[in-house]
């Protein structure tokens, strides 16, 4: 039996619950859980945001621990072997998107959290595929985020071939714009960060950023037009997007990792004028989350979390909803 922290109802307390899990199939890994990381996504399963949340919920999806036990077509990993997993738990490897390495846009891929329980919990199972090992260099209590906020602003630098010589910005400095700044800035980039938060200024700067601007204030918008080659959006919030395309360069990419819910209201004569573009994308597949790793190995990136234990998961998440994280929030096993 498996013990993990599990809501019977939308927006509802955890509670410690057993349950028996699915019998380990061939290709699967069962990972003991050393840490995990609490994501808004996490938040959102819970109060059913999206409609595809199943009761009971263990919620949990930045998970780092060690293989517990596999199944016996797992032959890349060994027992004790630190790992990680993300958002995606399955893909069907034999698609073509899958044959690709675009694991994570395959039409089958499963989630870690949808339909199945999470990481709040002392083990969680998943496909071999996408238990990622933690290398070395990688300090195993912080990394849990690195398999969903980190993936998520890593790959469209990979995705979209964004060169060091590039003038970037990366609007929201929260839980996923910290880590932005950093990969960028360790990429060579020049990073504009954008914040309504002026007190995140001095954060902002110090992990790379080169100036802050107000995503709030339309001349400070206005004043850098015309200046960027990249735009990395991660924050949720509708804003004023037509001066956003107006901070490109010709050429420039308006790139949304946030899931603003909100249409994004912008003309399209100034995109054709200045072939500009408007993309999004989800998480990385397991090949680039690698990549990923080995980059904040080499740069010594890594999350700003604080730790709580697993056990005051509730607590956590309510930090979480108050939006005083900074900037990641990790439980401990």
């Amino acid at each position: 039996m498996f013990r993990g922290y599990a809501a019977s109802e939308k927006g509802g307390t955890l509670s410690l619950v057993e349950f028996d899990p699915a019998p380990l199939g061939p290709d699967d890994v069962e990972i003991a859980v050393d840490y995990c990381g609490i994501c808004h996504s996490d938040l959102s399963m819970l109060d059913n945001d999206w409609g595809i949340t199943e009761f009971p919920l263990i919620p949990g999806h930045e998970v780092v621990g060690k293989v517990a036990a596999k199944g016996s077509g797992v032959d890349h990993l060994s027992i004790g072997q630190a790992v990680g997993l993300g958002w995606y738990t399955r893909s069907c490897g034999t698609c073509q998107l899958c044959n690709d390495g675009d694991h994570n846009l395959c039409a089958t891929a499963e989630q870690t959290i949808v339909g199945r329980h999470g990481g709040f919990a002392d083990k969680v199972r998943c496909h071999k595929g996408w238990a990622v090992p933690l290398p070395d260099g990688i300090d195993a209590k912080s990394a849990g985020p690195l398999f969903c906020g980190g993936i998520t602003v890593f790959n469209p630098i990979v995705q979209f071939d964004i060169q060091p010589t590039d003038r970037v910005g990366v609007v929201g400095i929260g839980g996923l714009g910290h880590m932005a700044v950093q990969f960028l800035s360790k990429w060579g980039c020049d990073v504009t960060a954008f914040s309504s938060n002026p007190a995140k200024a001095k954060d902002a700067i110090g992990y790379g950023a080169r100036q802050v601007v107000s995503s709030r204030d339309d001349g400070e918008l206005e004043r850098i037009a015309g200046t960027l080659d990249f735009i990395l959006v991660t924050a949720n919030v509708t804003m004023n997007w037509p001066l956003f395309v107006g901070a490109l360069r010709p050429k420039g990419r308006l790139h949304f990792v946030g899931a603003v819910l909100e249409p994004v209201a912008v003309e399209v004569f100034p995109l054709i004028v200045g072939q500009k573009q408007i993309s999004a994308s989800p998480l990385g597949s397991p090949a680039t989350i690698a990549t990923m790793l080995e980059f904040c190995g080499r740069h010594s990136i890594a999350p700003q979390c604080e730790m709580f234990p697993m056990s005051e998961v509730n607590n956590a998440l309510d930090h979480l909803r108050s939006g005083k994280a900074r900037y990641r929030i990790v439980l401990e096993a």
